[in-house]
């Protein structure tokens, strides 16, 4: 009580906050004349001018109100829009590293242009991080005109970029990308062999669109770089034969967690289908023997039982395509981890493409933590304000709109059950339409929508629908989702990237009804008539109310719930949102509080019959929370577990860099020497034990398998009774005259690279070795907690051990190596070129559902697919005329990862030599 009325007389502290910003926007407005002044070449050169003010040791903030103005002012002139002073608020808070939460419609891709050309005069490099593809590349196309008016350069990452390309994008001024592209190419530049190979350069400033959904939704989602692994197809078949016979009292499900266990009496029956199927090793199914097993086991359980067709994917071409739970989008190329996807594969009797291994992974929120400096912007970001500020420490600013918001959100309609709340639906929506009010749809599965659409159909409603099934004209139908009489149903609105205008979009009604007539006076003419019925038909829909939003049930997070209502009520117009709820929504039947049900039930609700209240509203807030809190503790545990990685990932990255750096590596390689001798010596001859408890023997047979050589080692002990210290120094001088011998008589800048490459390719298989062992340990060390240990812990404990004993193994496999190398004769440079980095498949995989969130084209689709994409491009570089099978440079030595002879600027293998390999 005492708080809301502080807060009533003296404002919120984001209140006091944003007020106090006034000051400098006021500043930026009266720089605004002096800056109308000046010619376009005079504009432009304000940017040389800051930089000259930045070298004599001014910083961004001294210069941040003139650079504001002169980015206001180029807009005006190059895009026709003028910043809002609200807009200049925003602007400030992404320049100092915080959040700006803006309304839907009040133009954050504007916003994001003035802390982008601030932090971009220094010349260390601003990216811009977007959703998706599509909006990565508009925005650099749209703001890149104003940036490239005031005089710097701009780049974007999309997918299929060569690696010339990518670098060159990375070296601009400004990037625009997504955060998929730029977290593989961190992990690709961490698996290459020469320093010029990489493509990024060091971090500097990342401003985030849709940061909630990037760094609260795809969290808990590491990014894995993986390879192949051997085709397991028949095992998954088997398996789920045998899982589509069980009956549901052998088995429980956890639809909060999306787990499904074994019952007790069901573990003995499968252990007899099992055994009759003779997949089983030894009787019980959960011995060692069976661990594989039983993992498909539990992979096959989920898949049948947990998955649900046009719900969590649909079957297109024959694959399985995963549906994104957030936008309703299809993922294609994206896949399910741990076998997940194989089992779903198996169940709908599609082709099963092998699993895959873990070569390299990261979690977004260790790639973000790495930039010094990081800020975001979103409409939806005060609900997850603690977790923004716990594991970013970014702080979020709710930034006032430039019109008070006129929408109007009614309390929500509840009824008894789906069949009751989609005829009611249809009716407020037919009842809408008669009066020309334009209605969006929300709706959390395709399911869902097109049931309504069946709905819709009967009650004679002309409507559109967007799901995964329609993302080609998913641009189109939004846009015009603002029409007299429109009726849009949408599987959720998030990231969509294109805002409803009331009255229909101009630019997209110009590029549909005139794209192939010519300019000129007639063009102009039909123009002008369009933009007058879209200005007439915009004031019939502010006279009907404006957009009115409906929510077909509540999603698990309130963020999701405001992006929908965030539709309605753009810049001020009117609109109105209202959500319906029944008892059998997911959210209140999975999550609900018990009461609920209890009271609802109880209660005389006759069907067809609808009720609203304050309580029941809180109740389901309250579910919200629930689930909300439970996705952070997800999100918290995935980000403590990545740490423990984290840290090792960063030693092995740093060697790489330094290797990759260094001319030569000799130091290196006598130590990792020096080490490996002093490792076999002590395992043989421990600290503190006597001679005669010795293992000679054990000893002789390492040093052999080592070292490649036999030492006299019983003779010391017993002629000359040296101790451990002397043994380890007998060892290494004789190691250390055998590679200066073979240095000796090789070419010196021949063998420093033999050296450099041996090095970089053990390091990089041991780790990816060690990223599969702890991938296993991973899975497993949760059932620890029954032995009343903390998982975490005994995490970092084991994973310490592991990176230990991995960095022994490195250094033995390298001395190995290299003591055994023999040079023949010497080889060319070129035979001993560092290896390229191969098509590796990339994915994005969630560990509580094994969802694959990745963007990239090449994502997890099995080497067929992956070969037929690349054959599609070579065709296409080979012209019209050309054949698949015709490859004019098919009879030259070219090397695959050399530059296509064609001029495509990708490589040979990715151009026309693909036609060689598809031939």
């Amino acid at each position: 009580m005492l708080n809301s009325i502080m807060k009533a007389v003296f404002g919120s502290s984001n209140d006091r906050y944003v007020k106090s910003l006034g000051k400098i926007v006021n500043q930026i407005n009266a720089l605004e004349p002096q800056l109308q002044a000046l010619s376009d070449d005079e504009l432009a050169a304000q940017t040389d001018k800051f930089r000259t003010q930045l070298a004599d040791g001014k910083t961004l903030d001294d210069i941040l109100p003139e650079a504001f103005a002169t980015v206001r002012e180029a807009s005006v002139r190059v895009l026709g829009m003028r910043h809002f002073d609200v807009q200049m608020v925003g602007g400030i808070v992404l320049h100092r590293g915080e959040i700006a939460e803006m309304r839907t419609g009040e133009g954050k891709t504007l916003v994001a242009t003035l802390a982008t050309y601030l932090n971009a005069i220094e010349g260390k490099g601003v990216h811009v991080v977007t959703v998706n593809d599509y909006l990565a590349a508009r925005d650099a196309e749209w703001m890149g005109r104003l940036h490239k008016f005031l005089g710097l350069t701009v780049g974007v990452i999309v997918p299929n970029l060569s690696e010339h390309q990518r670098r060159e994008a990375y070296n601009s001024d400004i990037t625009y990308s997504t955060n998929n592209e730029l977290g593989f190419d961190y992990l690709r530049d961490n698996m290459k062999h020469e320093r010029g190979q990489m493509v990024q350069r060091p971090f500097n400033f990342a401003i985030v669109d849709e940061v909630d959904s990037i760094l609260i939704d795809e969290a808990r989602t590491p990014l894995i770089i993986s390879g192949p692994t051997e085709d397991k197809s028949d095992l998954y078949m088997s398996i789920d034969e045998v899982v589509k016979q069980f009956p549901e009292d052998w088995y429980e499900k956890d639809e909060k967690q999306r787990s499904i266990q074994l019952t007790e009496d069901g573990t003995e029956e499968v252990e007899k289908l099992l055994i009759e199927r003779g997949l089983l090793e030894t009787e019980n199914l959960y011995d060692v023997e069976n661990t594989q097993v039983v993992h498909h086991l539990d992979q096959a359980l989920r898949a049948v039982h947990m998955f649900k067709r046009d719900t969590d994917y649909i079957v297109k071409d024959d694959k399985v395509v995963i549906i994104d739970e957030f936008t309703g989008r299809m993922m294609d190329g994206r896949r399910w981890s741990n076998g997940l996807h194989q089992a779903v594969e198996a169940k709908e009797g599609v082709k099963i493409e092998p699993e895959n291994q873990t070569l390299a992974s990261i979690t977004f929120q260790n790639y973000f933590r790495m930039y010094p400096k990081l800020s975001g912007m979103t409409g939806t970001a005060a609900t997850e304000a603690a977790e923004f500020w716990d594991i970013y420490k970014m702080n979020v600013v709710e930034i006032p709109t430039n019109v008070p918001v006129a929408r109007i959100d009614e309390d929500d309609e509840f009824y008894k059950n789906t069949q009751d709340k989609f005829k009611a639906i249809a009716k407020a929506i037919a009842e809408k339409n008669a009066i020309g009010q334009p209605v969006l749809v929300g709706t959390v599965s395709i399911e869902k929508s097109e049931l309504l659409s069946e709905f819709l159909r009967q009650e004679g409603v002309e409507h559109e629908v967007l799901n995964a099934r329609q993302h080609e004209r998913e641009a189109h139908i939004v846009a015009q989702a603002g029409r007299i009489g429109a009726v849009t149903i949408a599987t959720n609105m998030a990231g969509r990237g294109t805002d409803i205008q009331l009255g229909g979009n101009v630019d997209f009604r110009i590029d549909d009804e005139l794209r192939d007539m010519e300019e000129g006076a007639k063009k102009d003419l039909e123009i002008e008539r369009i933009k007058a019925e879209v200005a007439a038909e915009r004031q019939k829909v502010l006279d009907a109310g404006g957009l009115f939003v409906l929510g077909t049930e509540r999603h698990e997070s309130r963020r999701i719930d405001n992006q929908l209502r965030g539709r309605s009520g753009r810049q001020g117009d009117p609109g109105l949102s209202r959500f319906y709820l029944c008892l059998e929504d997911d959210l209140l039947r999975i999550f609900g509080p018990d009461t609920l049900f209890a009271k609802m039930m109880n209660s005389n609700l006759e069907d067809g019959e609808a009720i609203g209240s304050k309580w029941l509203s809180k109740a389901i807030e309250t579910a919200q929370k629930k689930v909300e809190a439970r996705n952070y503790e997800i999100r918290k545990q995935v980000v403590q577990y990545d740490d423990v990685m984290n840290d090792q990932r960063k030693v092995i990255y740093e060697q790489r860099a330094e290797i990759m750096d260094s001319e030569a590596v000799e130091d290196v390689v006598v130590d990792m020497r020096h080490d490996a001798i002093n490792s076999i010596v002590s395992q043989a001859c421990p600290p503190g034990s006597y001679p005669e408890q010795w293992d000679i023997d054990g000893l002789k047979t390492r040093v052999h398998e080592v070292l490649n050589f036999d030492a006299p080692v019983e003779q010391w002990v017993e002629e000359d009774q040296v101790e451990p210290e002397i043994i380890e120094e007998r060892l290494a001088a004789e190691a250390d005259r055998i590679m200066e011998n073979k240095i000796a008589a090789a070419d010196p800048s021949l063998w420093r690279r033999i050296e450099k490459s041996v090095l970089l390719q053990e390091l990089d298989g041991q780790w990816k070795d060690h990223l599969a062992t702890l991938d296993a340990l991973r899975q497993v060390v949760g059932l620890r907690a029954h032995a009343q240990k903390q998982p975490l812990n005994e995490y970092k404990q084991e994973a310490f051990s592991l990176f230990e004993s991995m960095l022994d193994k490195l250094r033995e496999t390298v001395t190995n190596k290299l003591i055994r190398l023999e040079l023949v004769e010497p080889a060319p440079l070129p035979d001993v070129d560092l290896p390229e980095l191969p098509d590796f498949l990339t994915g994005h995989i969630d560990p509580l559902t094994g969802i694959d969130n990745s963007d990239d084209d090449d994502g997890s689709r099995g080497r067929e697919a992956l070969f037929g994409a690349l054959a599609g491009s070579a065709r296409a570089a080979v012209g019209p005329g050309g054949s698949a099978k015709e490859n004019p440079y098919a009879e030259m030595d070219i090397s695959r990862n050399a530059p296509c002879p064609c001029g495509s600027g990708n490589k040979y293998k990715h151009c026309h030599g693909a036609i060689s390999a598809r031939a």
